[in-house]
């Protein structure tokens, strides 16, 4: 019988005497090293990240996917270079305005043309966000989630459906009509548990059948990339009225240098690391300090920070004048979340970058 060396990847034999023991190498092997179908993270439900490093001895073509693993130098040099090509190419001016204009126009046929089927269910946010456990366990008391940028429903609808809390309500908003359009047909929209309304989180009013400090916990995946910068204040200041003091923001977007960014062709820049995609949809790539600025409120009090274009001044600051002082987030978690791909055929490298942190409301007697 063969048995393989896991550290050296050779392949050698093994007699009667010894099966036992090559048997018991063959079983050792971790669930995320191992090409076994029966013993393998493939098999897991939902897929465990995070748990496959590459280390200098191994080979990279092995595997379809590593964790945490930063670009070389050489990488970088390139991302670069290709990131001020898209500077030298920027979107024109009429698409500018075109696309910034009625961003919601551009979600709504993004969602015509991808029905729910098109997206698969989040089912790790569990696993990564504790929390949303939490709030799902049974006799733990009335628990309002909203989920901001709620989309088809994949976020919100694998959470009810481990749901053991009477109790929940959760709230699906998202500024396209036609998103919520397909939450509210779906199967699993009973009215009871879950709501889904039109709403844009950078507008100047609260979503509605929600008040100020009624929400325990947001949730935000790959939502706030969709905001220009100039809207970001006002969208962290509704998230403050929304949560209960001690409330928690979930948060995952995408990271400067990810794949995505890195591959935008010429007239797709707008600003410095926002971009419009093919579709007409609009994203941003955040740096890690940037996004502690944005939710501990420093880019805020800062003055680096301007209004939106076209905004009336005077409403806006009647608005947010009262909370922009108190526009601080604990920042609880905020890491960098890396994968490198593999295409094995092409001896590709593609590199992935996502945010992810966790953020909290102080309670009263935390703000000083």
């Amino acid at each position: 019988m063969a048995t393989l060396d896991l550290l050296t990847g050779n392949v050698s034999s093994t007699t009667g005497d010894d099966l036992s023991t090559a048997e018991r190498t063959l079983s050792n092997i971790p669930p995320h090293r191992s090409h076994d179908a029966s013993n393998n993270l493939k098999r897991s439900d939902p897929f465990q990240f995070g748990s496959r490093y590459l280390l200098p001895e191994d080979n990279p073509f092995e595997f379809n996917a590593w964790d945490h693993v930063e670009p070389s130098s050489e990488d970088l040099v390139r991302f670069e270079s290709q990131i001020e090509a898209q500077r030298a190419a920027p979107v024109s001016e009429f698409d500018r305005h075109r696309f910034n204009t009625e961003p919601q126009k551009w979600w709504n046929k993004f969602y015509a043309n991808n029905t729910s089927h098109f997206f698969k269910d989040r089912k790790w946010l569990q696993q990564e966000f504790p929390v949303l456990k939490e709030v799902t366990q049974k006799n733990v008391g009335t628990k309002t989630l909203l989920e901001i940028g709620a989309g088809a429903g994949n976020t919100c609808f694998p959470i009810l459906r481990s749901n053991e809390n009477e109790e929940l309500r959760v709230y699906a908003c998202d500024f396209s009509q036609k998103a919520i359009d397909l939450i509210r047909e779906s199967e699993a929209y009973d009215g009871k548990h879950i709501k889904a309304e039109v709403w844009d989180v950078a507008s100047l009013d609260l979503p509605p059948g929600l008040e100020e400090d009624s929400v325990d916990v947001v949730l935000m995946v790959f939502i706030f990339s969709a905001l220009h910068p100039t809207q970001w204040e006002q969208a962290v200041s509704n998230i403050w009225r929304l949560l209960k003091p001690g409330g928690e923001i979930c948060f995952r977007d995408y990271g400067r240098g990810d794949l995505a960014q890195v591959r935008m062709k010429k007239g797709r820049w707008m600003e410095e690391n926002f971009y419009i995609r093919g579709d007409g949809t609009r994203v941003y790539f955040f740096g890690q300090d940037e996004l502690r600025d944005i939710w501990s409120g420093e880019l805020f009090r800062s003055g680096r920070y301007h209004a939106p274009n076209g905004t009336d001044e005077n409403v806006l600051a009647e608005i947010t004048d009262d909370f922009k002082p108190a526009l601080t987030f604990d920042v609880m978690s905020l890491g960098v979340d890396r994968r490198l791909l593999i295409n094995r055929h092409k001896q590709l490298k593609m590199y992935r970058c996502w945010m992810q942190g966790r953020f909290k409301k102080p309670r009263l007697n935390d703000i000083e």
